[in-house]
């Protein structure tokens, strides 16, 4: 016997519960919701004002530290008063005054040698790797004349320089003197581990995330770069760093690990980043954790109680509804001898019990009865549950397969009746069976004869391939009992049918009627042994998918046709898709 999905214990179970517990757990999620709420806004306010603040620390850093003495140092090398030498020396002395300042350089347009002063401290950095101080420190010119093209003045260009493992920001400032009639311009290269420290420094980093990503979502001011674009909030502030944007927002969300998290991100002006900060709900809402454990704790004492009187309640009352559960699983695997027994109580679960054993013998009489009769038929009394069947018909385009056996009077006299019911069935068995895999309907078997009805699309095409498959399985039934010796004719034929209820007011029969029917049987009386012969509106239809051979035989004269009636002998070309 298979699980119950929710048997009667775990109801009365259930209901314990949620008398015991129920106003407890009301309580608890109001208190809860209002704590994460009031934590959610405090977090968030938090995860705002702290991406806010670096993002202002940001500026404020380039803007007072680095940007403005470099335009100072700018305006003085712009000084017409100056010649080379002085401006070499206020290059040199203007580095000695920026300790994060790693080279200045001059370059004028058109030259491959710029004037380059760079800061010992990272020169001997470079030189310690094994490199060359100009090669590394030195703005190439190509970055000067894309920046110079775009207008991009005063505006960082980010890079990682792996020789001494830092972050560098590159700037170009224009200059108004020219030299030799050629432009020049300043270029700087900035270190910004102050940024990095900024960012390590701060208090939120010891309980949350965090991270400084660029317009392509990879972490910057840090010694391992990486591409975190996977993260929701990252995907989202990528476009705004393309755009330009300066839209601060807020974003919960669930990390690719399956973290969920709060976030926010602020842009800093002067940088092409976004400033993220991250806050795991677990971090956010560890005191609401904490209290709905409490809550738990006093909880599971009343879950415990509950279910102690739910087990005994529900002893005296499981047991015959089991029994009852048992008998339908048994109806349901077909067996319909199967009644409920030792229930005898007087109360509603005694009386489902009973009509339980009623409907038991009512399905097991029309199981019987659905043999006898024919899926339309079936589908009918279906549909006139309501109303009752009623005489009548009503038109429809149908395909008309009607066979016959060939020397089955002559059998029928020479062996037993026995033996005659246990070949026709055998010989129905074959031809309803093809009749169902074409998706059409046995309408009824009239002595060695049947009668089936095919609708819908392709209809005589299925009709067409049932007929002749039939002829083909029988033959191998023959292999098999070569003493049968009979054989099957079979007519087929499309049209308009009437279809419905016939007969009396007590007793009626489900069937169709009409020139097509008459039409199948008339061919059927035709057609030779193993032999399917078409009436002209099959043959049109089931000849478009080429999986049939037809062959025109000579026009025949029918009963109750004036004229002689076009007719084809079916054969498979292909094999067939029901």
């Amino acid at each position: 016997m298979t699980r119950l999905r929710f048997p009667l214990r775990a109801k009365f179970f259930l209901f314990a519960v949620l008398l015991a517990v129920g106003p407890l757990i009301l309580v608890a999620q109001n208190i809860s919701r209002l704590t994460r709420d009031e934590l959610k806004s405090a977090a968030n306010e938090d995860l705002t004002s702290v991406a806010a603040e670096l993002r202002t620390s940001f500026d404020n850093t380039f803007q007072g530290r680095w940007l403005t003495p470099l335009m100072v140092i700018r305006n003085g090398v712009d000084s017409p008063d100056l010649d080379i030498a002085q401006k070499v020396s206020l290059l040199t002395l203007g580095l000695q005054e920026l300790p994060q300042v790693a080279a200045l350089q001059l370059s004028v347009a058109g030259s491959d040698l710029p004037i380059l002063v760079t800061n010992s401290k990272y020169s001997g950095r470079v030189i310690a790797a094994g490199l060359d101080p100009v090669e590394v420190l030195s703005t190439p010119a190509d970055l000067i004349t894309s920046i110079s093209g775009t207008g991009q003045f005063g505006r960082p260009v980010i890079s990682y320089m792996p020789e001494i493992d830092t972050w560098m920001a590159t700037l170009v400032l224009p200059l108004n003197t020219y030299i030799a009639g050629r432009e020049v311009t300043m270029a700087a290269k900035i270190d910004l581990d102050l940024l990095a420290q900024m960012v390590a420094s701060h208090p939120f980093a010891q309980r949350g995330v965090i991270a400084i990503v660029d317009h392509a979502g990879r972490l910057v001011l840090t010694d391992q770069p990486r591409v975190i674009a996977d993260r929701q909030i990252v995907a989202s502030a990528m476009p705004l760093i393309v755009a330009g944007a300066r839209a601060d927002a807020l974003q919960p969300y669930v990390r690719p690990d399956g973290e969920a998290v709060l976030g926010a991100y602020a842009f800093p002006s002067h940088f092409p980043w976004a400033v993220i900060t991250e806050l795991s709900e677990d971090n956010a809402y560890a005191v609401v954790n904490a209290l709905t454990w409490q809550i738990a704790k006093v909880g599971l004492v009343g879950l415990v109680l509950a279910a102690m009187g739910a087990f005994f309640m529900s002893q005296g009352l499981t047991g015959p509804i089991l029994k009852i559960g048992a008998v339908a699983q048994k109806v349901g695997q077909g067996d319909f001898a199967v009644r409920v027994r030792g229930v005898r109580s007087r109360d509603e679960i005694g009386q489902l019990a009973r009509e339980v054993d009623q409907m038991i013998a009512h399905l097991a009489e029309r199981l019987e009865l659905m043999k006898f009769v024919s899926h339309s038929t079936m589908s009918a009394i279906r549909k006139a549950e309501d109303s009752g069947m009623r005489r009548g018909g009503e038109r429809r385009r149908v395909s008309v397969i009607f066979t016959d056996i060939r020397g089955y009077t002559s059998f029928s006299e020479s062996v037993p009746p026995e033996t005659v019911v246990e070949v026709l069935n055998r010989y129905f068995d074959v031809q309803a069976g093809l009749v169902n895999k074409y998706g059409g309907d046995v309408d009824k078997f009239i002595g060695d004869a049947l009668v089936a009805v095919f609708e819908g699309e392709r209809m005589e095409e299925r009709a067409v391939a049932a007929s002749v498959e039939i002829i083909a399985d029988l033959q191998k039934l023959l292999s098999v009992y070569p003493e049968y010796n009979l054989h099957v004719g079979i007519g087929v034929a499309s049209g308009e049918v009437v279809m419905g209820a016939t007969g009396a007011r007590d007793r009626m029969d489900f069937t169709v009627l009409g020139s097509t029917v008459n039409l199948s049987a008339r061919l059927c009386s035709k057609a030779a042994s193993d032999q399917v012969l078409v009436d002209e509106a099959s043959q049109n239809a089931a000849s478009i998918s080429g999986r049939f051979r037809f062959e025109p035989l000579p026009a025949v004269s029918l009963k109750g046709y004036a004229e002689p009636v076009p007719v084809f002998a079916a054969n498979l070309r292909v094999p067939v898709r029901a």
